[in-house]
């Protein structure tokens, strides 16, 4: 029963982040403060109350509208709700957490891969949505990965000298992006794919990081194979292949994060 209730918590936790995102999604691009501005509906700029501030519920009880304008919400966002809701508990259930379990270590962890989760859904959406991969979210993964390899070997569970080479990379790489960023006026995009890819490493560990990779040229060839199937007679731009590749990144490293850990945890012991 009391693991039951403590899913059920962490689905709504998720929830409430899913609906965070989706804000995130939308303001980044447009350099809006994302944790100080009230929520707002886009289409007539009017303060949401709190009502309108519950995932799920409130998309069910509005009927997917604005209470103000009318204006229909799409339904994606509703199941991007409930999908992340999912996505936590999933992960939650990966590592075995559960409410006889709980210590200070199981606490700080799932804090850590909470921001990791937020960093690889908000670069996901940002790209999916805009087609940009946003270089604000990729500074704060470093940020958190320096945190994650601190605590790690306070802990004396990360290999040090492992985790100074992939910082050494990532600092090196941030050095190259911002002299390209100085020349063109814009980030380099292949740079910020390799950035994305340490941090999986950083993060998930060199094994899932692999499958990561797997599964996205796994993923990104059956999508151009159903892309060639629909447009035959035409040629799919480069540019829109290119786009989406860090998105299949972090959406292939949350699947195989969760397989990886499911067979770490459950089926190894």
């Amino acid at each position: 029963m009391l693991e039951t209730i403590l899913l059920i918590i962490i689905f709504i936790t998720g929830t409430y982040f899913g609906s965070f995102y989706t804000l995130a999604t939308y303001r980044i691009p447009k350099h809006e403060n994302i944790t100080y501005k009230h929520s707002y509906c886009p289409s007539c700029n009017h303060k949401l109350g709190l009502f309108d501030l519950f995932p799920i519920f409130s998309y069910i009880f509005l009927g997917g509208k604005c209470r103000y304008c009318k204006q229909k919400i799409g339904i994606r966002y509703f199941l991007f709700e409930i999908l992340t809701g999912i996505v936590f508990v999933l992960f939650a259930i990966s590592l075995r957490i559960d409410i006889y379990n709980i210590n200070v270590h199981t606490i700080f962890y799932f804090f850590i891969a909470v921001l990791y989760l937020s960093i690889l859904f908000i670069i996901a959406g940002i790209e999916k949505e805009q087609n940009i991969l946003p270089h604000s979210v990729l500074m704060f993964g470093s940020l958190v990965s320096i945190l994650y390899i601190v605590y790690s070997y306070t802990q004396g569970v990360a290999n040090v000298y492992e985790y100074v080479i992939y910082l050494i990379i990532m600092i090196l790489l941030f050095l190259i992006d911002f002299k390209f960023f100085k020349k063109n006026l814009k980030h380099n995009y292949y740079i910020q794919l390799i950035i994305l890819l340490l941090y999986t490493f950083v993060f998930t560990g060199i094994y899932v990081g692999i499958c990561t990779v797997i599964i996205t040229i796994i993923s990104i060839g059956f999508r151009n194979i159903l892309l060639y199937i629909k447009k035959k007679n035409s040629k799919v731009k480069s540019k829109h292949n290119k786009s989406q590749i860090a998105f299949f990144i972090c959406v292939s490293n949350i699947v195989a994060t969760i397989i990886c850990n499911l067979m770490l945890n459950y089926m190894c012991k």
